[in-house]
């Protein structure tokens, strides 16, 4: 069954722990009374060895063995990580005392 594993895409909600990351999966679901498309969305914990995740990133993981009490996947790589935006220096005025 080791070639079986399952593979999910979605989105890193927390990196606060050491070597573990939080990502977001989302579904498309029917409800069962008026069969309209809802998003439904699943947390999981999963084993980030080297730290390189960060919040925002979009990572495929993939299940594994149980590492801890809550974690059962592993990122197996960042599909797109977004770009950062440097906030401008703010500009000062000639002329301005700065105290």
């Amino acid at each position: 069954m080791r070639g079986r594993r399952r593979v999910l895409v979605g989105e890193v909600v927390s990196d606060k722990m050491q070597k573990t990351v939080v990502v977001s999966v989302e579904r498309l679901v029917a409800h069962p009374r008026y069969r309209r498309t809802i998003r439904r969305r699943t947390k999981f914990k999963a084993h980030d060895p080297q730290n390189l995740c960060r919040v925002g990133d979009r990572v495929a993981i993939v299940e594994t063995r149980p590492l801890s009490k809550d974690k059962r996947w592993r990122v197996l790589k960042i599909v797109h990580r977004p770009e950062e935006v440097v906030p401008p220096e703010p500009e000062t005025l000639e002329g301005e005392i700065s105290v």
